[in-house]
């Protein structure tokens, strides 16, 4: 079966040419087509072929183009590797979202994890500069030295285009065809698709939220094979907010030990938002877990500087050696403007100094709120967060609920749904996560916006009722 997608061909001839947009469909049998205009005459297709490599499913098709009596046959397959992989829920969200909100309807947008604050007038003003002074031009594919003895107290580093170009090419430098990347459920919406773009296969560990969804380290000891090669792991987590205590992450450090094969990726992109009495531990500095440790980190999230665009692996030489190669025949270096704000930004002090201290009093200020106002819901199950700046609800007991008008809410999916049409909220559903029971709502909006969100958000879910008793 073809993947629900859209495909755009350039079809030439010695006489004309024609653009085709094909949109695949399928029947309530199964079997797929692919329906297609054109402004001239109809393209037909040849063949299309579904066939399995490894895990990836490959589609093969071939359309014959008829232009003035001359007939032409166009190979418009796309690679399994692409194929297998899934587009992101929260960016499809948020452009939803956004589009509306451009069409005149009062959306409210807690989908993006994206905070509300400006970047800090000291980071920008750096930026501003750099531009002024000329400095516009290459930087070194690894990044400035400069920027990279700002942070080389901590680890050997290597810059990127953002924390999330770091996490791939990790992926890309460490994994083979048919290794295992082992993820713990809930989990950043990217990890099991950079998995698939590796040829590597995801397997996904779930977790509770009465546990706070930390991972339980003897269901990955059970699960750990030869195969595995890379445990990824987010504290604080994105979607959850949950912190892995040092202990816990010392008994996972004992299991790694055991396993030779195994690599742990550690996302800490959110280590600077962090609630007191949560502290942030970095797996790499675990007895024994430096060599065997890849570390991803940034700006965008502590520093507010999502459109700045830049973050860092740190890690063994061999392994971030890897990376720079990966990264010099794609992106290249890191913006020669953006590092500069980055060196100013490590330069306000530890953990950011005030101006981040100042962002994460107003995040535990939403978050209290939040917990607080879900917490009179009947039916919802909280975890609260101890970092990042997201709430991870279960809103599970609403589902098998008939609304009028608009169907059965059957899960998370068609929960948001419901939201979006009925409150004009927009959330992300818990099953881009791998987890169907919850939905993700980011508060790095402002409490009065929270506050408006909740109000919607509870007239839409007390006209349901809870479906199941909890």
């Amino acid at each position: 079966m073809v993947a629900a997608a859209s495909y755009s061909i350039q079809a030439t001839s010695s006489v004309a040419s024609a653009r085709v947009q094909l949109k695949p469909q399928s029947d309530s049998l199964g079997s797929s087509s692919l329906s297609f205009s054109s402004q001239l005459q109809p393209f037909s297709i040849k063949s299309l072929r579904t066939t399995r490599q490894l895990h990836l499913q490959r589609v093969s098709a071939v359309v014959r183009a008829e232009i003035n009596s001359d007939t032409m046959e166009v190979d418009i397959s796309l690679s399994p590797r692409v194929n297998s992989v899934k587009p992101s829920k929260t960016v499809a969200i948020t452009d939803q979202a956004t589009a509306l909100a451009q069409a005149g309807v009062p959306v409210i947008r807690l989908a993006a994890g994206e905070p509300d604050f400006d970047t800090p007038a000291a980071i920008s003003e750096a930026g501003i500069n750099a531009i002024r002074e000329g400095f516009t031009r290459y930087t070194p594919n690894a990044g400035t030295l400069e920027l990279r003895t700002a942070i080389c107290h901590k680890l050997k580093d290597f810059v990127s285009n953002g924390a999330k170009q770091s996490i791939l090419q990790a992926v890309l430098a460490v994994c083979s065809p048919g290794d295992e990347v082992i993820i713990p459920a809930p989990f950043w919406v990217s990890y099991p698709e950079m998995a698939r773009l590796a040829d590597a296969t995801p397997v996904i560990l779930p977790t509770r939220i009465s546990e706070n969804f930390l991972l339980d380290p003897k269901l990955l000891e059970s699960k750990l094979t030869e195969k595995s090669r890379l445990l990824i792991l987010c504290s604080p987590s994105n979607p959850t907010g949950s912190v892995y205590p040092r202990k816990l992450l010392e008994q996972i450090a004992e299991i790694v030990a055991r396993h030779p094969r195994l690599l742990v990726l550690s996302d800490e992109i959110y280590e600077h938002i962090i609630y007191a009495p949560a502290t942030h531990t970095s797996f790499a500095s675990l007895p024994g877990m430096w060599d065997r440790t890849l570390t991803v980190n940034g700006f965008s999230k502590a520093f507010a500087m999502t459109g700045w665009r830049l973050g860092y692996l740190a890690g063994p030489k061999h392994f971030v050696g890897a990376c720079g190669k990966i990264q010099s025949q794609s992106t290249s270096g890191a913006s020669s403007i953006s590092q500069k704000a980055a060196v100013a930004a490590l330069g306000l002090g530890y953990a950011g100094g005030e101006a981040v201290a100042t962002m994460v009093k107003a995040f535990l200020e939403r978050r209290d709120f939040l917990v607080n106002s879900f917490g009179e819901l009947p039916g919802v199950k909280i975890s609260e967060p101890q970092g990042a700046f997201y709430l991870f609800l279960d809103f599970s007991s609403y589902y098998g609920s008939k609304v009028e008008g608009f169907g059965v809410i059957s899960g998370s999916e068609s929960l948001c749904r419901y939201l979006l049409d009925k409150a004009q909220v927009a959330l992300v559903p818990g099953d881009a996560f791998g987890d169907d029971t919850c939905i993700r709502i980011s508060y790095a909006e402002s409490l009065t916006t929270l506050q408006a969100a909740v109000e919607r958000i509870k007239g839409a879910l007390l006209s349901l009722q809870p479906a199941v008793a909890v």
